[in-house]
């Protein structure tokens, strides 16, 4: 009787134990992977920087297939990365948008890197690093773009997404090097640095250049009268430029302010150039 016991008492146990495996078997985790984090080695900026690389579903590096680039300024984990990504995942699964790569750039000093030199003293003196943009700027055209192209299938397409600052910075890369990004997406831009001298040159950056091939979207929210009238000025600025090439357009959000403004811009933006697709 005692051996029966025992007996029932190591099934019960081995069954116990087969369950209990099962039962890890069914919860298993594993990390959820959207894509990469790239760390470069800035000779430009002298300093390491880093790239959140969103894949798109499917992504494979042999693949004859090649994809577009949205380079997302105030690209970290905790910033507008992981918004714009939701947004293009969205519009790939909804709407005519292809399979597209996001290249967040990480910010470790946006005032710096997102501004171009001031001599408002006043300026200075609130913001004193400020004044870095051009190296910025040096840094995307030479070290990000060349190797996001060397280790990524990619298209020509190329759109640049800026907020407030970032908008600031996304601006003078239209008006000085408009051809590094074929679309941009200019959202709340900071164009009162430096008593709104970018705007006051505007006329002279556009003539300097004979074509514009770039696709502009500036968007503001209600953000008070000065933000939004630099906007506006800069929308019909670039609406009235005479470039055939240059294409823009004006999107006025009252409903948002500059806290919401991001997500809803860029969505709209988004339905205007990737409309909803029939089945």
């Amino acid at each position: 009787m005692k051996h029966l016991f025992l007996s029932i008492f190591l099934i019960a146990i081995a069954l116990n134990s087969s369950e209990a495996q099962n039962a890890l078997k069914e919860n298993i985790k594993s990390p959820l992977t959207i894509g990469e984090v790239v760390i470069i080695d800035s000779k430009i900026l002298s300093e390491s920087r880093t790239l959140n690389i969103y894949l798109p579903d499917g992504f494979k590096t042999s693949d004859t297939l090649k994809y577009p680039v949205i380079y997302v300024l105030d690209g970290s984990m905790n910033e507008d990365f992981m918004h714009i990504v939701g947004l293009v995942q969205f519009f790939n699964l909804q709407m005519n948008m292809p399979k597209t790569i996001v290249v967040g750039i990480a910010n470790i000093d946006r005032k710096r890197d997102f501004t171009f030199p001031t001599i408002d003293r006043k300026l200075k003196m609130d913001y004193p690093t400020t004044g870095g943009s051009r190296k910025f700027i040096d840094f995307l055209e030479s070290e990000v773009q060349p190797y996001i192209n060397a280790n990524y299938p990619t298209t020509n397409q190329k759109m640049l997404i800026g907020q407030s600052l970032g908008g600031l910075l996304a601006t003078e890369i239209l008006f000085k090097k408009p051809k590094l990004f074929t679309d941009y997406i200019i959202v709340s831009p900071s164009l009162w640095w430096d008593n709104e001298s970018l705007l006051k040159d505007a006329k002279m950056f556009l003539g300097a250049h004979s074509k514009m091939p770039a696709n502009v979207y500036v968007a503001v929210g209600s953000e008070g009268e000065i933000m939004e009238r630099e906007a506006k000025m800069l929308a019909e600025l670039l609406k009235n430029s005479g470039k055939p090439n240059l294409k823009s357009e004006f999107l006025f959000l009252p409903k948002e302010n500059h806290a919401t403004i991001l997500h809803q811009s860029v969505n709209d933006a988004f339905q205007l150039i990737y409309p909803y697709k029939e089945n």
